[in-house]
C-alpha cells in the first residue's frame, strides 16, 4: 500500500474545524482507493507565536521540505498585528519551498448560487495560474523620512525571465491537459507597466510558439475584471503576475459562489506543494461549527491530484458535487448552511464511492 506523509497545519480561527472535515474526507477516500495518509500535525500559527515568539522555526521548515504535501487551514488572529504571521509563515513557506505557482480553480458547481444574472455552472469553469514568488510581494523597498510630512515609501516589482517563463510554461501545459477550450489568456497591464509586463508579453508569445494547439489570448487586468462579470464563459486558463492574480482570484471566488467553495494550491511541481482554502481564519466563527469546509475539502482534492492520486481527487470532487445537489447544504455562507462544519464533512465522506 502506498503511503504519503502529509503535513497538516490547522492554524487559527476556523482552521482546525475545516481541516478536521477535510481530513475526514481524505481519510475516507484513501481507504476506498487503497493508499494511506500519514498526517504530521504542526502547531504553527497565532497560539504558538503568542506563547513562544516562534512563527516558523528553521528546524520545522527543514522537516516540511521532506513531506509529500502540506494541508493548511487558515492563518490570522486579531491578537497578532497584521502581516506578522502572513509574512513569517505563509510567504516564508512559499518562498522557501519555491512554490512558484498559485493555482486557483474557479468553478461554479450545481446547487451553488452565483451573483451573476443568467449564468449557470455551464458558464463558470476556468483556472487562474498566478505567479507566486516574484512581483511586488518580495518586499523590496523601504521608507525615507518615515512618520514625517516628507515621508517617501517605495515598493519595487521584480520579474525575472526564469520566473516568468516557468509559470507561463506551466500554464500552457495545464491548458493542454485540461483539453477544454484550449485557450490561454495572458492578463497584464503592459500599456502602463511597460517594462515588467513587456517581459511577460514577449515570453508568453515566444513560449506559445511551442504550443500551436493552444489559442493565445490577451487581456488587460481591468478588462479581465469586466469580462469575469459579463462573460466568464470565455475563459479557460488565465496566467498572470502575483499582484493581479491575488486580486482577480478573489473576484473569481465571488462569482463561483463565495469564499466557502474557493480552494487554492501553492505549487512547486518539482518539490513540496501546499493546499488551502483561500478564505481567512474568521475568528468570530471559531469553535461554533458554522464554517463552510467545502473549500478545504476541494483543496484536499487538489492535493490528491498533485501527489499523483488523480482518481481519488476525481472521486472527492464527485462527492462534493453530489452533496451540493442534495439540498442538504442550504447556503455557502458561514452560519447559514443548515448543518455543521463536521456534518458537511460527514455528508461528503458518505458519498465517496468505492
Amino acid at each position: 500500500m502506498k503511503k504519503y506523509n502529509i503535513a497538516v497545519i490547522p492554524g487559527d480561527g476556523i482552521g482546525p474545524e475545516v481541516i478536521e472535515a477535510g481530513r475526514m474526507v481524505l481519510d475516507e477516500v484513501s481507504k476506498k482507493r487503497d493508499f494511506k495518509i500519514e498526517w504530521i500535525e504542526y502547531d504553527l500559527g497565532a497560539n504558538r507565536y503568542l506563547k513562544t515568539g516562534e512563527i516558523l522555526p528553521d528546524s520545522v521548515l527543514e522537516e516540511l521540505k521532506k513531506v509529500d504535501a502540506i494541508y493548511l487551514g487558515a492563518i490570522g488572529d486579531p491578537r497578532v498585528k497584521p502581516g506578522i504571521l502572513e509574512k513569517g509563515l505563509l510567504l516564508k513557506l512559499r518562498f522557501s519551498l519555491d512554490q512558484y505557482i498559485n493555482l486557483r480553480p474557479i468553478v461554479l458547481y450545481e446547487g451553488v448560487e452565483t451573483p451573476l444574472k443568467n449564468k449557470t455552472h455551464e458558464d463558470i469553469d476556468f483556472v487562474v495560474v498566478r505567479e507566486n514568488t516574484e512581483g511586488l510581494y518580495l518586499g523590496i523597498g523601504g521608507f525615507f523620512k518615515k512618520g514625517t510630512k516628507d515621508e517617501v515609501a517605495i515598493q519595487e516589482m521584480l520579474n525575472t525571465r526564469k520566473g516568468v517563463e516557468r509559470v507561463i510554461r506551466y500554464a500552457f501545459e495545464l491548458t493542454r491537459k485540461r483539453n477544454k477550450k484550449k485557450r490561454l489568456t495572458l492578463v497584464d497591464k503592459a500599456n502602463v507597466l511597460t517594462y515588467a509586463h513587456d517581459l511577460w508579453e514577449r515570453v508568453f508569445y515566444e513560449v506559445g510558439e511551442e504550443y500551436p494547439d493552444i489559442e493565445k489570448d490577451h487581456a488587460y487586468v481591468d478588462a479581465c475584471c469586466m469580462w469575469f462579470v459579463k462573460n466568464p464563459e470565455w475563459f479557460d486558463v488565465i496566467v498572470t503576475c502575483n499582484m493581479f492574480g491575488d486580486i482577480i482570484t478573489d473576484l473569481g471566488a465571488v462569482i463561483q459562489g463565495g469564499m466557502g467553495v474557493a480552494a487554492g494550491g501553492n505549487i512547486n511541481p518539482e518539490g513540496v506543494s501546499m493546499f488551502e482554502p483561500i478564505h481567512g481564519s474568521a475568528p468570530k466563527y471559531a469553535g461554533t461549527g458554522k464554517a463552510n469546509p467545502i473549500a478545504t475539502i476541494l483543496a484536499g482534492k487538489m492535493l490528491l491530484d498533485e501527489i499523483g492520486e488523480e482518481e481519488a481527487g476525481r472521486v472527492v470532487e464527485e462527492a462534493v458535487k453530489k452533496a451540493l445537489k442534495s439540498g442538504k447544504i442550504k447556503s455557502m455562507d458561514a452560519g447559514k448552511m443548515g448543518i455543521t462544519t463536521l456534518e458537511v464533512g460527514e455528508l461528503i465522506s458518505s458519498l465517496i464511492s468505492g
